[in-house]
């Protein structure tokens, strides 16, 4: 499950080794007869270290953005709807084309779209500070903005999953996912308080001034990955390639007709519709009806993002478990009855308590299932097939929005009971499926 609704991607090249990428899958080592020793921490490895700190200053970057742009467009327009229709139309564009993202990936190269995607938004985000700074800033220039980002996010999101593999060995995926996902919570956790200290004192210009710099970092870590090797030129006679349509659809069928990769990935679908809304629309309006602060909206997040923190440095610290569908059974009826309590009992300790054993659940299940995933795709499919996974985690996220501002105008406790009741319906139906019963580390793909 995503943890935040929000936005960065590292950027990644895609299937394609080169020298100095270590001796993970398909770099092509021959680690000779014998037992392989075990492998070191990746961060002892230069392209993923230096991956590592260009994604989290680029991520602590991006939360000046998500702490400005808001600020921004209320200090416009004083309108909540107009934020509504802003954040809208990048959710839009990032779920439409959130397939074809994978696609393109797997075709060009996931390090070739990063770096574009980040330059892109660089160039974009440097543009409104400046007419920011010149006070000729206007809402449709906003659109522009949110509308680009959003096209941009559908490709980049699909991206880290698919470089991943290529800069670590298998062994070595728990940990990488749990640095990368783990720099991210911390930036999350830290970074508002000091955006919002300096759109106080100097302005919103400044800080999307500071978030266009900050992609530098992740373009130079870019940079300095070695380029994925040329495909060779078709044989005489060879058949055509085919269509993008036709590499999307391969894509998802690999999803599908991989029965315990399938089951996840729905659960993984349900869990972010179930939460997103509840936990995006419906804390805040909780915060300001029953508590009167935002502080107390913003305590609540803290709370996830400890506890998410917690999770990722312990499943970082394990061996990656070969029960990873009963965990992800479990967390899915354990976070809808944390819902429902959330719904039942209005108080801010029990709230902030629950939110962190959620976070906590999400944390470590997230960087379970990234780590396996990677090792079990195919290279030529993983960007098609993480995109697949980013739309389940992004791409419903609007109709959980939706409806849940629905809801939260009529009964918050309805909100709340009533996703958490859908998701651990969900779980306890899929825990009774015939995939439920499969090892999903034993049971590879035969093709």
């Amino acid at each position: 499950m995503s943890s935040t609704p929000g936005e960065t991607s590292a950027a990644v090249p895609g299937p394609g080794q080169g020298p100095g990428f270590g001796t993970g899958p398909g770099s092509g080592t021959d680690p000779g007869p014998g037992p392989s020793p075990r492998p070191g921490h990746p961060i002892a490895l230069p392209h993923f270290r230096n991956l590592w700190i260009g994604v989290t200053i680029s991520v602590l970057g991006d939360q000046f953005y998500l702490v400005a742009l808001p600020w921004l467009v209320l200090q416009l327009t004083g309108s909540g709807l107009a934020l509504g229709t802003i954040l809208m139309t990048a959710a839009i564009p990032r779920a439409a084309l959130m397939l074809v993202g994978g696609a393109v990936i797997d075709r060009f190269s996931a390090r070739r779209v990063v770096m574009f995607t980040a330059t892109s938004r660089s160039l974009l985000v440097g543009t409104v500070a400046l007419l920011i700074w010149l006070g000729v800033i206007q809402l449709w220039h906003l659109y522009v903005l949110t509308l680009a980002f959003g096209i941009a996010d559908a490709f980049s999101f699909p991206a880290g999953p698919a470089l991943i593999p290529t800069l670590v060995e298998t062994r070595q995926l728990g940990p990488a996912n749990a640095m990368l996902q783990g720099s991210t919570v911390v930036a999350q956790m830290v970074g508002p308080a000091p955006a919002g200290l300096i759109i106080r004192r100097w302005g919103t210009a400044v800080a999307l001034f500071f978030d266009a710099l900050s992609f530098l970092a992740v373009l130079t870590a870019i940079v300095g990955l070695p380029a994925p090797p040329k495909a060779p030129p078709p044989a005489a006679g060879a058949p055509a390639r085919p269509s993008m349509l036709h590499a999307i659809a391969e894509g998802v069928r690999m999803v599908w007709h991989d029965p315990p990769l399938r089951s996840m990935m729905g659960l993984f679908g349900a869990i972010n519709l179930c939460v997103a809304g509840p936990v995006g629309v419906g804390l805040p309006v909780m915060a300001k009806l029953h508590f009167g602060s935002a502080a107390a909206f913003g305590t609540f997040l803290s709370c996830f993002g400890g506890g998410t923190l917690t999770g990722v440095v312990l499943a970082g610290m394990l061996k990656q478990s070969r029960k990873l569908r009963p965990q992800m059974l479990l967390m899915g009826a354990l976070t809808g009855l944390e819902l429902i309590a959330i719904g039942l009992v209005l108080k801010a300790v029990v709230i902030g308590t629950l939110m962190a054993a959620m976070g906590l659940a999400v944390g470590f299940v997230n960087v379970q299932f990234g780590a396996w995933i990677q090792a079990r795709v195919e290279r030529a499919l993983m960007g098609r097939v993480a995109s697949v996974l980013m739309f389940c985690a992004v791409g419903l996220v609007p109709i959980s929005y939706a409806a849940a501002g629905v809801l939260a105008m009529w009964s918050l406790p309805a909100l709340f009971a009533g996703a958490g009741a859908l998701l651990t319906v969900i779980s306890a139906v899929a825990a009774s499926s015939k995939a439920a019963r499969v090892d999903p580390l034993a049971a590879r793909r035969s093709e």
